[in-house]
C-alpha cells in the first residue's frame, strides 16, 4: 500500500495517491519461479503531471486510466512473469512488466520508467559473458476514441551482450529494432545471434535500428563509472563537417557512483549526464518510432535535450533515510513550421526542407530544474512514512515568466517504491 497527501502551490486542490495491491513470488517444484504484482490506484498529480496525462492520454510510468472526480485519475497496475532455468547457463522469462538496461538512473537503452509491455527474454551467462535476448509486443501511439476498440500493436526485438573485461571493468553491446506489421511478429527477429541492421536492410531498410555501447568501471572498492553511446544513424562525413545535418542521431550518457563518500558511512554520492540528438528514437512511420503507448522506451524527455542529474542518499541512522535529486535540462521543443527533432512520435521526414544546423536543445528552448528532498523513517521492516519537497520551475524561450511547482508530499507505503514525479 502507499497513501499520500500534498498540497501544491497555488493549487486550490488536494494532492493524493491512494495505492493498493498485493506482490507475490515463488517457485513450482524447484524448478519454475514466478512474480506478480497488482495495484489500484487513484491519483491527482502535480500540475505538470496533469498536463502530461492530457498529451500522452497515458498516466506517466503506466498506461490506461479512467477519470477519477475532479482532476483526478484510476489505474490499475498489473504486472507478472515466470521464470525457468533451461540448461545450467541459461534463463527464460515471460510476462508482463518493465526492463531496464543499464546502470544509470536513466538509460538510453531501455527504461523502466513507461509502460508494462509483454515480453519474452532469454538470459545466457558463459564464461564472462552475459547475454540478453528481449522481445516485446508493444502499441504504436494512439488517440484514444470514446467507446471500446482494439488497440494495433508494434514488436521491438533487443540483444545486449556483455563482457567482464577484467574483474573491475565490464563493456557492453546493444542493439535494437522496432518494426510494425500488420499485427504479427517478424519472425527474421527471431535470430538470437545475428546483427539486427543486416537483417532489416535485407527486408528493404523499413525498420528503426539502433545500436550502442556500455560500460562500467569499478574504482577503489567505492568508486564506479558508467556510461552509454546509443547510435541510431549518423555518416561520419557530416560529422566531420559539422553541420549539425539532421540525420547524425545519436546520444550518450556518463556517470558516477561514490559509495560512502569522503569515508562518511552510508553516504553515496551520483551524478549524470545525458545527451540526445535531435530526431533520435524518431522513424518516417511513426508505427516504428521508439515508444510505447504514447510514452518513450527509454529517456522521458525523447530527443534534443541535455540534462544534469544529481543525487544524494544518507542513512543517518539504521531507521532513517535522506533522499536529495537534482535535475537540470534544456530541450528544444517545436515552433510554427519548424520541427525542432525533440517530438520522437513526429514523422522525422516532416522537416520542412531543412537539413542542416540541428544543435542539441535547439529551437524553442525549455529550460527547467526539478529538485526533490525526502526524509523516510522505517516504522518496521518495509513500512515507511515519507515526508517530501518537491520544486520544479521551467521557462521557455520566447515565452514570459517563469513557471513554477512547489509541493509537499507526507504519506506511509508498504513494500512499494516512492512513487516519482521525475521529467
Amino acid at each position: 500500500m502507499q497513501f499520500n497527501v500534498g498540497k501544491e502551490q497555488d493549487a486550490d486542490d488536494a494532492l493524493y495517491l491512494n495505492s493498493r495491491g498485493i506482490t507475490l513470488r515463488g517457485m513450482i517444484a524447484k524448478k519454475v519461479g514466478f512474480s506478480a504484482y497488482m495495484t489500484e490506484n487513484q491519483e491527482r498529480g502535480p500540475s505538470y503531471f496533469k498536463g502530461m496525462v492530457n498529451d500522452l492520454r497515458a498516466v506517466p510510468g503506466m498506461g490506461f486510466y479512467k477519470s477519477f472526480k475532479k482532476q483526478g485519475v484510476d489505474y490499475f497496475d498489473a504486472r507478472g512473469y515466470i521464470t525457468f532455468n533451461a540448461a545450467k547457463f541459461i534463463d527464460f522469462q515471460f510476462g508482463y512488466d518493465k526492463n531496464f538496461i543499464g546502470n544509470g538512473y536513466r538509460s538510453l537503452f531501455l527504461s523502466d520508467w513507461g509502460n508494462s509491455y509483454l515480453f519474452a527474454k532469454i538470459n545466457t551467462r558463459i564464461w564472462k559473458l552475459n547475454y540478453q535476448n528481449l522481445f516485446m509486443e508493444l502499441t504504436p501511439q494512439f488517440v484514444k476514441r470514446s467507446g471500446d476498440l482494439l488497440l494495433p500493436k508494434k514488436y521491438a526485438a533487443m540483444h545486449h551482450l556483455s563482457l567482464n573485461v577484467t574483474k573491475w571493468l565490464n563493456v557492453g553491446l546493444f542493439e535494437s529494432v522496432v518494426f510494425g506489421r500488420k499485427d504479427h511478429f517478424d519472425f527474421q527477429y527471431l535470430n538470437p545471434i545475428i546483427f539486427y541492421r543486416h537483417i532489416e536492410g535485407t527486408l528493404g531498410s523499413p525498420d528503426n535500428a539502433m545500436a550502442g555501447l556500455d560500460f562500467k568501471a569499478n574504482v577503489a572498492h567505492r568508486l564506479q563509472f558508467y556510461g552509454q553511446l546509443l547510435l541510431d544513424e549518423f555518416k561520419l562525413k557530416e560529422i566531420k563537417e559539422n553541420k549539425g545535418w539532421w540525420a547524425n542521431k545519436s546520444g550518450f550518457q556518463l556517470g558516477a557512483k561514490y559509495v560512502d563518500a569522503f569515508g562518511v558511512k552510508n553516504l553515496d554520492l551520483q551524478g549524470e549526464i545525458n545527451r540526445v540528438r535531435p530526431y533520435t528514437y524518431a522513424h518516417r512511420d511513426s508505427v516504428a518510432d521508439y515508444t510505447h503507448y504514447n510514452q518513450p522506451l527509454a529517456h522521458p524527455l525523447g530527443a534534443n535535450f541535455n540534462e544534469l542529474v544529481g543525487i544524494v542518499r544518507y542513512q543517518p541512522a539504521p531507521k532513517w533515510n535522506i533522499y536529495a535529486r537534482a535535475m537540470f535540462y534544456q530541450k528544444g521543443l517545436d515552433s510554427t513550421g519548424y520541427n525542432a527533432g525533440g517530438n520522437i512520435f513526429r514523422d522525422y521526414t516532416n522537416r520542412f526542407g531543412i537539413d542542416e544546423g540541428y544543435e542539441i536543445a535547439g529551437g524553442k528552448k525549455m529550460t527547467a530544474v526539478n529538485a526533490l528532498i525526502q526524509l523516510s523513517y522505517e516504522i518496521r521492516q518495509n513500512l515507511f512514512f515519507d515526508l517530501s519537497f518537491q520544486q520544479r520551475n521551467y521557462k521557455i524561450e520566447g515565452v514570459q515568466g517563469n513557471t513554477g511547482s512547489s509541493m509537499f508530499i507526507a504519506g506511509v507505503r508498504l513494500n512499494m517504491f516512492k512513487r516519482q514525479y521525475d521529467y
